[in-house]
């Protein structure tokens, strides 16, 4: 019996190593997608020869000063808030948690704005603004949707609510400064066109450290998925762990939207997905979102740069087309399971 445990654990245990071979190859093929893709479509050879070998000329500059840097800079927002989405969904214990759902993202995008259009000389400390926002929202919502124990529907509803309240303020202060409007139309969409060198160095320590944290608390964030007696059972300080992981989760949202602004339901779909896939051990499913969130980011970016060119599509556009089905899907069998 021993035997023959061992041999099925390590039968999963390939299972999940080769979806995640899968998701990396994914990744790995939106971003060559990206680079070559556009207005000006680049061969991959020529991609390659005009990299590694010429080093100049108009398709370097295309690639290093203009796709290079939204690709990779696509690539760290959909890691960051798909690791965000994972934990808020683990510790609520709920799918339906996501940082745009539960109104983590209407509330760094109201402290953004605040930044952005009433703040302008102090904009440097946008993402921290937008940390304190999404933090504050998040504890908000999770108090009222807290009643011995987090009810999926009332945390949805709390969520809708907050969110539709805050999107209110920032409509506020828009029409009250009309003249910065052009500043926050591509931030309240989420749009990947003007990411930068900059972008991505301002957002790389971020999700390292995010991904480190996530990495290293795993465990206890499997154990917090049993449920708080059982986890308390174990060891684990319940409310401690929870506010670390809403602090954590927080972080790595505000992150990306201070830089590419309100961009949804990349933490919803991809945890989910993933989940799906290799089941809800939080030591794979960390590595399997940050590959298929990095991927799906990237690639949804990549066809709204094609599908209308040389117009562009902003990618948050096409993120809530996939996403608004996806959510309903998922509230529809929510219902019924409630």
């Amino acid at each position: 019996m021993t035997s023959l445990a061992q041999q099925d654990e390590q039968k999963n245990r390939r299972y999940k190593l080769s979806i995640l071979g899968i998701l990396f190859v994914f990744l790995f093929v939106s971003v060559i997608l990206s680079i070559t893709l556009g207005a000006t479509h680049i061969p991959l050879k020529k991609a390659f020869q005009a990299l590694f070998v010429e080093k100049d000329g108009l398709t370097y500059h295309i690639i290093m000063n203009i796709r290079m840097p939204r690709t990779l800079v696509g690539m760290l927002v959909g890691i960051s808030l798909s690791l965000s989405g994972a934990i808020l969904q683990g510790i609520m214990r709920n799918s339906l948690a996501s940082p745009n759902i539960i109104g983590v993202s209407s509330g760094a995008g109201l402290a953004a704005t605040i930044c952005i259009v009433l703040l302008p000389a102090y904009v440097n400390l946008t993402p921290i603004a937008a940390f304190i926002g999404a933090f504050l929202t998040t504890m908000i919502i999770y108090s009222l949707s807290y009643k011995n124990g987090v009810r999926p529907l009332r945390m949805v509803l709390a969520g809708v609510a907050i969110s539709s309240l805050v999107s209110a303020l920032i409509n506020l202060i828009l029409i009250f400064f009309p003249d910065r409007v052009s500043d926050t139309l591509s931030f309240t969409i989420g749009s990947l066109n003007l990411a930068l060198w900059s972008d991505f160095y301002r957002l790389l320590p971020y999700v390292i450290v995010g991904f480190i944290l996530c990495l290293l608390n795993a465990r206890k964030i499997n154990v917090l998925m049993l449920g708080d007696e059982i986890a308390t059972s174990l060891g684990v300080h319940v409310e401690r762990s929870r506010f670390f992981f809403i602090a954590l989760a927080s972080l790595l949202a505000a992150s990306s939207i201070s830089v590419v602004g309100l961009l949804g339901f990349v933490g919803l779909i991809v945890p989910h997905i993933v989940k799906l896939l290799i089941g809800s051990n939080y030591r794979y499913v960390y590595v399997g979102v940050t590959f298929f969130g990095g991927g799906i980011v990237i690639f949804c970016d990549t066809i709204a740069r094609v599908i209308a060119a040389p117009m562009e599509i902003p990618v948050g556009i096409n993120m809530a087309i996939l996403g608004v089905p996806f959510f309903l899907y998922l509230l529809r069998g929510r219902i019924a399971h409630d």
